[in-house]
């Protein structure tokens, strides 16, 4: 049986899919308070709240993460600047499960309908991409990782079917080819990510648009489709990280990531993972 006739097969599907949406809004009512207020006594464990939150909406929707590799840590004074490709708003949950960090979006989704809310709540970095605005936008990111907080950046700029990864914009490599004010190189550790299973059956170049989200897809009909599936394995490999000090140029960086990531997006296709 395929997803599509899974989908359209009766009222089950249906039935899970408002359970879901049901548990969604009530994991938001119950834990989006507890942050503000946690927030606004000034607790440290806001620090932490964004990888529970994505932990629990990960098992909500049915993902079964699997994490290749090793992830670099990040010590006191030590921010992490994660480099990924992207599919779907679907690896922000994934992504946010498994790595303490900040994502970096483009301004247009501080305006989305409940996912710009949240994204607000775990101190996500908005960034316009035009031209004229690199220099200000290199600054407000140059100035989270002095402050410590690790990053996590699609520097494809927009997503794709997940097959292949996209040109990286390079211009914002440029915050990490200077030393940090406390004369230490920040370390970039390139990430793969992509779903490669749906209903634990490999999933195939028809079924990706289940996962990915691209073109002119409508989000309210894909997130739907995402609550009535509930089943999918995604991979995550952590690559080796690297500094500045290993290339000398944001643009031989930004070549490498891509390379690297690349290759770990054909090792999720064909299963071989650590080649």
């Amino acid at each position: 049986m395929t997803i599509q006739s899974e989908m359209t097969s009766g009222t089950r599907a249906s039935v899970v899919a408002w359970a879901r949406l049901g548990g969604f809004i009530i994991l938001i009512v119950t834990m989006v308070p507890v942050f503000l207020v946690l927030r606004a006594a000034g607790s440290s464990k806001t620090e932490k709240m964004p990888l529970l939150f994505h932990g629990l909406l990960s098992r909500l929707i049915g993902f079964k993460i699997r994490v290749h590799g090793v992830q670099k840590d990040r010590t006191k004074g030590q921010p992490v600047f994660f480099v990924s490709n992207h599919s779907s708003y679907l690896d922000i949950p994934a992504l946010g499960s498994v790595i303490n960090g900040c994502f970096v979006a483009k301004s247009e989704v501080a305006g989305w309908p409940v996912i710009g809310s949240l994204a607000k709540l775990q101190n996500t970095v908005f960034i316009e991409r035009r031209a004229v605005r690199a220099s200000t936008q290199s600054t407000v990111l140059r100035n989270c990782l002095e402050e410590g907080k690790s990053l996590i950046l699609f520097p494809e700029g927009t997503s794709s079917d997940g097959m292949r990864t996209l040109p990286f914009k390079s211009s914002l490599f440029s915050i990490v080819e200077k030393p940090l004010l406390s004369g230490q190189h920040v370390t970039v550790q390139p990430v793969t990510i992509l779903c490669t299973e749906i209903g634990n059956m490999p999933i195939g170049r028809s079924w990706r648009p289940y996962y990915a989200w691209y073109g002119d897809m409508t989000l309210v009909k894909h997130v739907w489709d995402v609550f009535k599936i509930g089943s999918f394995t995604v991979d995550v490999i952590f690559h080796p990280a690297v500094t500045m000090e290993d290339f000398g140029s944001r643009k031989l960086m930004s070549e490498y990531c891509h390379r690297t990531i690349s290759k770990g997006v054909d090792q999720c296709v064909t299963g071989r993972f650590g080649t």
